[in-house]
């Protein structure tokens, strides 16, 4: 720190002690007898070993990303692969013309992808990175929009007479309710109607087209459940529907998990460019594709898909390449990382470790069923993540939910979170593990351990319940605590 002589000396008649010099630890400096800055910057520099180990300190509060098992999101990458991040962070992915390697990395990923997805080699296609998925399905919604106004016009449509519309799966990622709030658009939703099938009906899906709808969006992987919406059925159906409709309606598939997943480990199963009514998808490169957080990616299976008046070229950056992303300046180092992962792997890595993973999943599937008081509605067959909820004679007999047992899961780390079921199944509580690439039988082992003893912990502990109790007449009793 820059003191003043006399500062310092007063500093030190104050405090009893030397000032601070090389030799001094960190837990016996000023800068760690003082509470960091939380609502204005502090007046004072500091050295930066002791900023970062009291920044490092604050970390610690967080829970381990590793023991997280609900998120989607890459938890870990080989050392290599974060050598190539580090060494390209200062690189601007948005700027093609000082960092055209980063650009060219970046058409190579593209081009990667859109053969993972069967692109057809007759069509211009389209694509590029973005931050995560959610950017990823706002690009492919606005290009839906712009296109459908177009040629609304074309037609003689009104296209001020109501809002346009997109019809999508209940089971839908809060980015798409985002986007129709920003973009004005009527979300017209297909209830799940089936426990047993918690997917997009593709006739119901139909019903709920007309002249202003400006797309439907299947999901592969729905982050409630990581079941799959039926493309092939949803495809045939809008085949027949456009035969006859005024304004034929494309697809978007909103491949967010299994965009990246699917191709090394089930590529027969179409769902993607296969399919002529399929005109763009999204995926995240920080789940299935194995980078950290965040990037994305969004193909176009030709350029008639993607309107013009969504590509632009700026000038001062030196240089004239399109760019069609809602972000401006970031870091190319994700890009980077995904080229690394795509070189390093190869297909056939890629479906090792896919594979390894859905092992993992069954087995955790497998365990669940073993303790005879789950129902599995997902067992990680077609991608590794399982979720299940209470049966409903324990839901009965049992004086906790899964609310507690989530709550008691973090005394040992875990992290997997319970949550209601979409529109339809509010009532019905879930919980879900995504089971990542990190995540090997033997962690997986481990938490099966630490679950079976919640669960006995549970039953014989006094616990506020969450339930509403109910007496003869129907009226609810005050919840207290409850054996």
């Amino acid at each position: 720190m820059l003191h003043t002589r006399n500062t310092i000396k007063k500093d030190a008649e104050r405090y009893s002690f030397k000032p601070d010099n090389s030799s001094t630890p960190i837990f016996g400096s000023r800068e760690s007898d003082t509470i960091l800055p939380r609502t204005k910057i502090g007046k004072k520099s500091m050295d930066p070993k002791i900023a970062y180990r009291l920044i490092s300190d604050e970390m610690m509060h967080d829970g381990n990303p590793r023991y997280n098992l609900c998120t989607f999101v890459q938890t870990y990458m080989e050392e290599e692969a974060k050598q190539v991040m580090f060494d390209t962070m200062a690189t601007n992915a948005i700027d093609k013309a000082e960092y055209p390697q980063t650009t060219e990395v970046e058409k190579r990923c593209v081009n990667i992808i859109a053969d993972l997805w069967n692109v057809n080699p007759d069509e211009d296609f389209m694509g590029t990175s973005t931050v995560g998925s959610s950017e990823a399905c706002m690009l492919g919604g606005m290009a839906m929009k712009f296109r459908w106004r177009k040629r609304a016009q074309e037609k003689g449509i009104d296209i001020t007479a109501r809002k346009p519309n997109l019809v999508i799966s209940s089971g839908y990622q809060v980015v798409w309710e985002k986007f129709c709030v920003y973009w004005d658009i009527e979300m017209r939703q297909v209830p799940m109607t089936d426990m047993n099938n918690l997917t997009m009906d593709a006739q119901k899906a139909i019903d709920l087209c007309d002249e202003y709808t400006i797309g439907i969006v299947p999901i592969m992987g729905i982050t409630y459940t990581g079941t799959f919406d039926d493309v092939v059925a949803l495809d045939k159906a809008v085949t027949e529907y456009n035969k006859t409709a005024k304004l034929s309606v494309p697809i978007h598939v909103d491949a967010a998990s299994g965009g990246l997943y699917l191709p090394f480990v089930n590529p027969e199963l179409k769902w993607d460019f296969r399919l002529k009514n399929v005109v763009s998808i999204s995926t995240s490169g920080h789940k299935y594709g194995l980078v950290y957080p965040g990037i994305g990616w969004v193909l176009w299976r030709d350029k008639e898909f993607l309107p013009d008046e969504l590509i632009f070229k700026v000038a001062y950056l030196g240089a004239f390449e399109p760019t069609f992303q809602i972000n401006f300046s970031r870091s190319g180092s994700q890009i980077w990382a995904q080229y690394y992962l795509f070189v390093r792997w190869g297909f056939e890595g890629f479906k090792a470790v896919h594979e390894k993973t859905r092992d993992v999943g069954l087995f955790l599937a497998k365990g669940l069923c073993s303790l005879g008081i789950f129902k599995i509605i997902n067992e990680g067959k077609n991608i590794p993540i399982v979720c299940w909820t209470l049966k409903e004679e324990c839901a009965k007999d049992k004086k906790w939910d899964l609310y507690d047992l989530a709550d008691r899961l973090r005394y040992n780390g875990w992290q997997v979170p319970a949550y209601p079921l979409p529109k339809n199944f509010e009532d019905v509580a879930i919980m879900r593990v995504v089971v990542r690439a990190d995540q090997s039988m033997e962690q997986m082992s481990l938490f099966l351990g630490d679950l079976k003893q919640a669960l006995s912990d549970l039953d014989k502990a006094y616990i506020v319940s969450h339930k509403k109790n109910v007496d003869e007449d129907g009226k609810v009793i005050p919840v207290g605590y409850t054996h």
